[in-house]
């Protein structure tokens, strides 16, 4: 697990620096290999493809977002998301890769830019106390759910990107 960040200035710095890092790996992949399922699934034993981890970051960023923009007009918000529960997370995961399958990997890539500069941009507009100190969900902050569904797991989508580079002599 990561570590639990303390303040605005943390969370940006690791969102920007998971991002950049896996940046460079993603661009790095010619497009012919990004749809070969070598890169380990988020349900055990299955395979899935670079531009399916692309879909799964953006599907959770996109969440993120919309979690936030739902709650601060005082909508009901289905967590994770409508017709998926926690237990559910692979299934999600899929769903993910389903939704965004039809995209390019050069979409998927934009994608990914486009809705991880939009959480840069809502953390921006924010104040350490809204972030860090009122309890938002359960028993988690806003900042801690925004870590734990964007820059956690693109650390963690890093390290499955960059062991299929090495099975695939990329790196």
């Amino acid at each position: 697990m990561s570590s639990i960040l303390t303040n605005k200035t943390e969370l940006i710095n690791a969102i920007e620096s998971a991002y950049n890092k896996l940046h460079l790996d993603y661009v790095s992949i010619p497009e012919e290999l990004t749809r070969i399922k070598g890169v380990e699934g988020n349900i055990k034993g299955t395979l899935i493809g670079v531009s399916d981890t692309l879909a799964y970051l953006i599907g959770w960023g996109k969440l993120v977002l919309k979690w936030y923009y739902r709650k601060s007009r005082n909508e009901s918000v289905d967590f994770p998301a409508t017709g998926f529960k926690w237990n559910e997370l692979g299934l999600l995961a899929q769903h993910f890769h389903g939704q965004y399958k039809a995209h390019s990997y050069q979409e998927l890539l934009t994608e990914f830019s486009t809705t991880t500069t939009e959480i840069l941009a809502l953390i921006n507009s924010l104040d350490n106390q809204s972030l860090y100190n009122i309890t938002w969900y359960k028993q988690w902050t806003l900042a801690r759910m925004v870590q734990l569904n964007t820059s956690s797991p693109v650390k963690n989508i890093r390290t499955k990107v960059r062991k299929f580079k090495r099975l695939n002599h990329l790196i």
